[in-house]
């Protein structure tokens, strides 16, 4: 799809054009896949007056375990499921995303293991055919109570295509889930395990927790400096907690818990990714911190899609109309583009601005319901 060594010219024109200063009416030109300034000019693709953002840049969905894994015991074939998720991506404006895959398991699948390989091998075959409209990229989330990490992440941290770290805790009783029997009821029927076979897998999994937690963790950070890629802590929900990952360099809180986790991230300059369904939903389905708490307290730099992954289109545009919070629609935008394209330290991309690529979505309203009407990436239409 992207293969022609001839990136396209085109005038984009009668749109809305969101950049981070405000929204302009008006046109924009594109040449040779690049975004070369604002027009006035007549000729060109009209957009009969729709909102024109930059592309969606989306740090964490793990959306793509509901196409490879359709059924709890169906594994579906790798390419036709990144497909398949690629599909959903795209229709919802999002031009980059960084595909969270599992490394290694907690609990839950741990045929993870076995797959990440193959799994990561058919992305990157998919994306030098061009089967996909997106661009996708890797976010590996390393999984520390498990000691196969460790392997699992020297063979995939210098992967081309990784760009993403996060240290990733899921035992029970700290951080996303502090309430051991909410969680434990929650997986064994997730699961579809008995309690008995449940108490045996939990009793394993706070004992590799345990004894290999703090070696897992620095074998990974290790390695994740050793390739330059940057890593994020994930679900803090204490000051201690924040403070360990400051101390080990890492300079992005995920999906902090707690408004103190929050406030202290803030405090010791970390960049902070919430959430984008815990807001459109109201608050989180763990009960933890609200996202519109967090967003109304300034404590959030950046929206990512987690399990939906158009929720960042439709949580920038709700942002920007929520009197009770102070987003207007460049700065919402920032929050689901610019933000995280700097974090993932892709500059080339995220903001409507000159000499950037023309990673590009046209959103008219039906209501307060934005739609995608097309998608350009790098001056191509791709939706």
């Amino acid at each position: 799809m992207f293969d022609h060594p001839t990136l396209p010219d085109l005038t984009l024109r009668k749109a809305r054009i969101v950049t981070p200063r405000g929204v302009v009416e008006g046109g924009l030109r594109i040449e040779g896949g690049r975004i070369a300034g604002l027009t006035q000019a007549s000729d060109g693709i009209d957009l009969g007056g729709a909102f024109l953002i930059p592309g969606i840049v989306d740090l964490h969905t793990d959306h793509v375990e509901r196409h490879t894994h359709p059924r709890t015991t169906v594994l579906w074939p790798f390419l036709p499921a990144l497909m398949a998720h690629d599909a959903v991506v795209i229709s919802g404006g999002t031009t980059t995303v960084l595909d969270s895959l599992s490394v290694g398991a907690s609990m839950k699948r741990p045929e993870r293991r076995e797959i990440l390989e193959p799994l990561v091998a058919a992305l990157d075959a998919g994306q030098r055919a061009g089967a996909f409209r997106a661009e996708h990229l890797l976010h590996l989330r390393c999984e520390i109570s498990d000691p196969a990490t460790m392997a699992l992440a020297d063979a995939t941290m210098s992967h081309p295509l990784t760009r993403l770290v996060s240290i990733m805790d899921h035992t029970p009783g700290d951080r996303q889930s502090p309430d051991i029997d909410r969680w434990f009821n929650h997986m064994i029927h997730e699961m579809e395990v008995d309690e008995a076979t449940g108490r045996a897998m939990m009793d394993d999994l706070f004992e590799r927790s345990r004894t290999r937690g703090a070696e897992v963790r620095a074998h990974v950070l290790a390695a994740a400096r050793r390739a330059g890629i940057p890593a994020m802590s994930h679900d803090d929900r204490t000051v201690e907690h924040v403070d360990a990952a400051v101390d080990e360099g890492l300079h992005v809180s995920e999906f902090p818990t707690t408004m103190a986790a929050a406030a202290r991230a803030r405090a010791t300059g970390m960049a902070i990714v919430a959430g984008a369904p815990n807001y459109l939903r109201g608050g989180s389905q763990s009960g933890n911190v609200a996202v519109a708490e967090l967003l109304a307290h300034d404590l959030v730099d950046a929206l990512a899609s987690d399990y939906v992954p158009r929720s960042l289109l439709d949580a920038a545009f709700r942002l920007a109309a929520d009197p009770a919070l102070p987003h207007d629609l460049p700065a919402a935008m920032a929050l689901v583009s610019g933000t995280p394209a700097r974090i993932a330290g892709l500059d080339d991309r995220g903001r409507i601005e000159e000499g950037l690529r023309a990673d590009l979505v046209a959103v008219r309203m039906a209501g307060d319901q934005p739609l995608v009407q097309a998608v350009w990436r790098e001056g191509r239409q791709v939706f």
